[in-house]
C-alpha cells in the first residue's frame, strides 16, 4: 500500500513484556516496565508495579492526564478511599492533587500519561528518570 504525500509514517510496536526486567524506581518498592515514551511530548505508557505497603508518600498533581488501568492487586488513594482492584479503571485529570497512596498488596497498574508526569521532580524521587 502507498501512503498519500505527507502522511505520517507509522511503525508498529511488538513488546513481549515478560521478557523485559523491572527497573526498580527510587521510591522503595515501586518497579516500572516502560513500553512506550514519546520524548517530544513526555507522553508514556508503562507496566508499574507496587510490593505490598509501598506507597508515594505525599498529595501531588500532575502536568498531564493520567490514566491507570489495574491488572491485579489492591491499591488506594488513602485521603478519598479511592481503590483500585482487578479490573479498576482510574482517570486523574491533569492537575487535581491526590494522594497519598498505599498499595495493600503487591499491584500491578498500565499507567498511561498524554504528556509529562510532573510539573517537577517530586521529593520522593531521587533519579531524574523517575519522574518521567
Amino acid at each position: 500500500m502507498t501512503l498519500p504525500e505527507g502522511a505520517p509514517k507509522l511503525e508498529e510496536i511488538l513488546i513481549q513484556t515478560a521478557s523485559v526486567p523491572w527497573r526498580e524506581k527510587s521510591l522503595k518498592g515501586v518497579h516500572e516496565k516502560m513500553l512506550w515514551r514519546d520524548e517530544a511530548t513526555g507522553a508514556s505508557i508503562a507496566l508499574i508495579r507496587f510490593e505490598k505497603g509501598a506507597s508515594i508518600p505525599q498529595p501531588h498533581l500532575h502536568a498531564s492526564n493520567q490514566f491507570m488501568y489495574c491488572l491485579s492487586g489492591h491499591y488506594e488513594y488513602t485521603a478519598t478511599g479511592v481503590t483500585l482492584k482487578a479490573g479498576s479503571f482510574y482517570c486523574n485529570p491533569k492537575g487535581n492533587v491526590h494522594g497519598p497512596t498505599l498499595a495493600h498488596e503487591e499491584t500491578v497498574v498500565l499507567e498511561i500519561y498524554d504528556g509529562p508526569h510532573y510539573p517537577e521532580k517530586p521529593s520522593w524521587y531521587t533519579d531524574e528518570r523517575d519522574a518521567h
